[in-house]
């Protein structure tokens, strides 16, 4: 599903990954741990093409993402769903409308916005099941600068669930959340991909959210330390 060979990214004299060769197949549930600094965000900025590596290639189903542009470049992201620590969303529109917003990378432009202003039944219907599945089905009207922290974190997994991504990439997706809401949060995520077969990707600064991960990749100075099961990583950890 998503492999790096090779892969150095350096930005300035700093060198932000160092020769990484990693591969995440399809269904695979993947936490990237490690300090401020050791790559994760990086790693996880390539996978969605935001820059091109500096040396190595990072590969999207056997595809160089690096030599994608236009048509092909978004038809590649659109099987990607990104969560970001701040949301990502538009606080001025609701919460179903920035759910079906997951929709797009399968529309034109007019019918992406003819699916915000105007959306089927059909449509609704699916966006509302979308937020049931995050506990949020009441919510599907209310403007998303009404809702918390925790209930924003939400909707930005409802419009991965809309999107129906083959990959989904998680960046520390629960930071600045308490703790009861991060579980809550990473559980969503690992539920979704289970239910779909959908490979995730999940940076974390919290070791103890690994738990129900497949697999924990460790990073260090932009290498990998360590690259094994969850419950080894907690039993190393503990």
């Amino acid at each position: 599903m998503l492999a790096y060979e090779g892969v150095t990214q350096r930005f300035g004299a700093r060198v932000a990954l160092d020769g990484i060769s990693l591969e995440i197949v399809q269904g695979e549930r993947v936490a990237l741990v490690g300090p401020s600094g050791s790559g994760k965000t990086s790693l996880f900025r390539l996978a969605y093409a935001a820059f091109a590596p500096s040396a190595g290639r990072v590969l999207l189903d056997g595809q160089d993402l690096a030599s994608l542009h236009g048509a092909r470049l978004r038809a590649a992201r659109a099987k990607i769903a990104v969560i970001f620590q701040a949301h990502g969303l538009v606080d001025r529109l609701s919460a179903g409308q920035n759910a079906i917003a997951g929709s797009f990378g399968r529309r034109g432009t007019i019918d992406s916005i003819r699916a915000i202003v105007a959306p089927t039944a059909g449509e609704r219907a699916a966006v509302s099941s979308a937020l049931d599945r995050v506990g949020l089905a009441d919510r599907i009207d209310d403007r998303v600068f009404n809702l918390s922290g925790g209930q924003r974190q939400r909707v930005a997994v409802a419009r991965a669930i809309v999107q129906e991504a083959n990959l989904v990439l998680a960046d520390e997706p629960a930071a600045s959340l308490d703790p009861e809401l991060a579980r809550e949060i990473v559980g969503l995520l690992l539920d979704d991909a289970a239910a779909r077969g959908a490979s995730l990707v999940c940076t974390l600064h919290q070791p103890e959210l690994t738990v129900g991960f497949d697999r924990v990749i460790e990073l260090e100075h932009g290498r990998v330390v360590g690259d094994g099961s969850a419950a080894r990583f907690a039993l190393e950890a503990g």
